[in-house]
């Protein structure tokens, strides 16, 4: 496995293997499926866990003290309605849960060093009910940000919109077999929200005193959460470029 994709190829393969592995295991009743992490990749409860923390007394102070983590909270405070795209949809029947990886990163994409192709995706301890939309945004997320999650130099972040079509390429190889109109439909709201949803529990996290994350030096939560929304910035303003590449699989 490899922490960060290393050609277009190899994020074909990452596409393709989670695609495959969704539809391996699309006929398991969602019910039959212990749900592991209550609350996982749902966004709106992480919302709810941010606004928490800003109300303690630590958090107020964290906030306060820096002008970085203001900007990061009137960030959240302007897009505060992307929240509940999913959850909304699930809830008038738009979408259903199927079972999912819940953790599709690049790092959990086995590929086979003699013919660079994936093999299989691993850590499974988060496969459980939910929204096939969080795996296919959250690969895309981890995949396509070539300065990775923990990026100084902000001016480096970006979504890079050739390894995402090669990912939705190797995908939809196998999705399209399952995947309804409407599912698809979502495909966009998708990425960007898992991104934003991350940067929200890293701030989140940052604001509660860093109890969730493990940090190896002060902020370092408050920078991961900075990537997350400058990736989340650049997902907003290549929106159309993503929908037709969406559009095109």
């Amino acid at each position: 496995s490899y922490s960060k994709v290393q050609s277009m190829e190899h994020a074909h393969e990452a596409g393709f293997v989670l695609g495959n592995f969704q539809r391996l295991i699309s006929d398991i009743p969602p019910d039959q499926l212990k749900v592991t992490i209550d609350g996982f990749h749902v966004t709106p409860k992480y919302l709810e866990k941010l606004d928490a923390a800003v109300a303690t007394p630590e958090g107020k102070e964290r906030l306060a003290s820096s002008a970085e983590a203001e900007r990061c909270y009137a960030f959240v405070n302007q897009r505060r309605e992307w929240c509940t795209v999913l959850e909304d949809a699930t809830r008038r029947g738009e979408l259903q849960l199927r079972p999912v990886h819940g953790d599709p990163k690049i790092e959990n994409v086995m590929i086979d060093d003699a013919t660079g192709k994936g093999t299989c995706i691993v850590d499974l301890d988060t496969v459980m009910p939910g929204l096939v939309h969080y795996d296919f945004g959250d690969c895309l997320r981890s995949c396509c940000n070539p300065a990775g999650e923990e990026a100084v130099d902000l001016a480096s972040v970006y979504f890079d919109t050739d390894l995402g079509s090669a990912i939705t390429r190797g995908y939809m190889a196998y999705a399209r077999t399952f995947l309804t109109d409407a599912e698809r439909h979502y495909l966009y709201d998708s990425i960007r929200l898992i991104t934003f949803e991350l940067g929200l529990r890293f701030f989140g996290d940052y604001l509660a005193g860093d109890v969730y994350f493990k940090t190896r030096f002060p902020g370092q939560n408050l920078n991961r959460a900075r990537v997350q929304f400058k990736l989340a910035e650049s997902i907003q303003t290549r929106e159309s470029v993503i929908r037709k590449i969406l559009e095109s699989q």
